[in-house]
């Protein structure tokens, strides 16, 4: 995935969720939030999905290859704010291997998973960010000045 597609991908995923956020009730503590996914299967790079989703509600992700039976991942992640913390479930299952895990972070925090049985057999990289935050903003702008774009732009 290209810069191009990353900054439009997040755009349109904003859009969603302002959409769904109007037409749906409104939670109490829903915040949105951004996901930065590595997954690899034993070194090999499998995904790197970047997703949108908002506290309090199950995210529900598959990438599947036209006409394909199988899909090559699905990813369910689901976060909930405890203060300032978020406590996540997050479940990935691709065709031969599944691996569960909960954990906590904070905003800006990256962390590192092992899911399989054997170290580096399944291993997610996860970075959680607030959409409506200066970092998440400074993220971006470093997208769009990477394909050439200057200056600061609303998101």
């Amino acid at each position: 995935m290209n810069r191009t597609s990353l900054v439009r991908s997040v755009i349109v995923g904003l859009a969603l969720v302002g959409l769904t956020s109007s037409l749906a009730p409104a939670t109490a503590q829903a915040e949105p939030l951004y996901f930065a996914l590595e997954v690899r299967r034993e070194g090999h790079l499998v995904a790197q999905p970047k997703l949108l989703g908002e506290t309090g509600r199950t995210l529900r992700a598959e990438r599947r290859k036209p006409g394909a039976a199988q899909p090559d991942y699905q990813l369910i992640l689901t976060p909930i704010v405890e203060g300032g913390t978020y406590h996540l479930s997050l479940e990935l299952m691709l065709p031969d291997i599944r691996g569960k895990s909960e954990l906590a972070l904070l905003h800006g925090q990256q962390h590192k998973l092992q899911l399989g049985k054997t170290p580096g057999e399944l291993e997610v990289s996860l970075l959680l960010m607030k959409v409506d935050s200066p970092e998440f903003r400074a993220l971006m702008d470093l997208a769009a000045d990477s394909e050439g774009h200057t200056g600061s732009r609303p998101i």
